[in-house]
């Protein structure tokens, strides 16, 4: 499976795509998500669902299994039967990777002492105004750099006191993963379009259907 997705992250015709339609995307996903000019959490899953139809796009609806179940929470999609994690992360920096969310100090101990790389990532990093990416990297990559800086250094626990988000990767882990010689990136230039969106739109135009 890891051969299928180099070979979409090599597939010019998808590059481009990625790099015209992405960011357009994106933006819908925000405004599906916001209210009141403030985006929820939900966004995570709309861009999830973006990600998940490119790869249904490019291998075909046979390939690609969306429909998971919860016990495997890391897992967002399989491609020809391997597991595969979606993650978006917003900002100029890539930080903020999300491992699990939990408000547990001791589920967060206990998942740093167990847990490690099990699945292929996809990461898009969304930089508005600015650039970014969108970047394959393998299970194996993740590994590597997990065995390489430990446990204490590729895995960042939220801060005793504080209001906890979750379990995140390390910055430091997250920049030895981009910048892997075997990580795949397509690299993409945030910009928003004029958009004139209304999410009620499309329900408002179904209750008329007779």
């Amino acid at each position: 499976m890891s051969n299928k997705l180099i070979e979409l992250f090599g597939d010019k015709l998808i590059i481009a795509k990625v790099k015209k339609r992405l960011p357009h995307l994106f933006q819908l996903a925000e405004l599906e998500s916001s209210r009141a000019g403030k985006i929820g959490m939900e966004v995570g899953s709309v861009r999830e669902k973006i990600i998940s139809s490119l790869l249904i796009y490019k291998f075909g609806e046979e390939n690609v299994e969306t429909e998971l179940p919860i016990t495997e929470p890391e897992v967002d999609v399989r491609l020809f039967g391997s597991s595969i994690s979606i993650k978006t992360i917003t900002g100029k920096e890539p930080v903020g990777v999300k491992l699990i969310w939990t408000v547990d100090a001791e589920k967060a101990r206990q998942f740093l002492e167990s847990w490690k790389p099990n699945c292929n990532l996809i990461l898009v990093q969304v930089n508005w105004n600015g650039i970014g990416g969108v970047y394959y990297i393998s299970t194996e990559t993740q590994l590597q750099v997990f065995r390489k800086l430990g446990r204490e250094r590729y895995i960042k626990l939220p801060k005793a006191g504080t209001n906890p988000r979750g379990v995140e990767i390390s910055k430091e882990a997250l920049k030895a993963l981009i910048d892997d010689k075997d990580t795949k990136a397509i690299i993409v230039e945030w910009k928003k379009d004029s958009v004139d969106y209304n999410p009620y739109k499309r329900w408002v135009d179904l209750w008329k259907e007779d």
